[in-house]
């Protein structure tokens, strides 16, 4: 007599949290090593749950919503030399939301990337510090409730100051936001918490993720998996494939998403002759 298969029900909050511990190869040939093109939160909602090890990322700054008007120089008017005058214009971004709707978004933003992450991944979630209203603000209404773990300071050299209030800033952070299993690669703590890295030059992105930056939050990890879900112009891929580990990219923009995929292509050729 045959015997009779037997359904356990189960709900999607405990499904989203089971451990997951293999992603079938099938699964994940779409996704590894491209450049997908699109929304990154809809992009990331359609990917398998605890799919990736390590994210690498750095969002816009929402830096054109200023109490100071943003980007303007000493004598009030804007100062012209900006990138980021007029935005992302390649993505049609502006990046001028009102900040609640800013905040709101980037918390649906790490929500989604909590979702993908496999329970010892981490986030390494590059943003800046700014003055607003006479006073800091560190960006704590984006990353509460979040398992922040640590804040690494990102040196790299000053740009300019016109406002007499206080001093040129030198930094970024980088919230490492961790799964509770989460570890280091071996020696790696020993790095430190400070890293002096110069900004890229001599690229089109308004505001390049520098690939020696990626490269050194990737090579602190055992990341088999590496997601940049703002990919811009593809510096995380780029250090991912220095360091031979597969990777995701995502990006809204299409401009952006060429860019990417010329400069990753481009790399390959010196690496491969290198």
């Amino acid at each position: 007599m045959k015997e009779k298969s037997t359904f356990t029900p189960i709900d999607m909050d405990d499904l989203l949290t089971a451990a997951v511990k293999h992603i079938p190869d099938r699964l994940m040939s779409h996704w590894l090593n491209k450049v997908h093109c699109g929304d990154c939160v809809d992009i990331m909602n359609q990917m398998p749950v605890g799919s990736v090890d390590v994210i690498v990322t750095s969002p816009p700054y929402n830096i054109r919503n200023s109490t100071g008007g943003g980007l303007r120089n000493g004598s009030g008017g804007k100062w012209e030399n900006a990138a980021l005058l007029n935005g992302y214009a390649e993505a049609n971004y502006d990046d001028a939301m009102p900040h609640d709707k800013y905040v709101e978004w980037q918390r649906q933003c790490l929500t989604a990337m909590m979702r993908v992450l496999t329970d010892d991944g981490a986030i390494f979630y590059n943003h800046k510090w700014r003055v607003q209203g006479g006073l800091l603000q560190e960006r704590s209404d984006i990353v509460s409730g979040f398992p922040v773990r640590q804040i690494i300071i990102w040196q790299r050299d000053g740009g300019f100051n016109f406002n007499p209030g206080y001093f040129v800033p030198t930094y970024e952070v980088i919230y490492l936001i961790c799964k509770p299993d989460f570890k280091l690669a071996p020696k790696a703590n020993g790095v430190g918490d400070v890293w002096r890295i110069s900004q890229e030059a001599n690229n089109p992105h308004p505001a390049p993720f520098p690939v020696e930056l990626a490269q050194r939050c990737i090579e602190s990890t055992t990341a088999r998996v590496v997601c940049d879900p703002f990919i811009g112009s593809g510096s995380t891929a780029i250090a991912a494939e220095a360091l031979r580990r597969e990777w995701i990219g995502i990006e809204v923009s299409k401009d952006y998403c060429k860019l990417a995929n010329e400069r990753i292509q481009a790399a390959r050729k010196l690496l491969k002759h290198g």
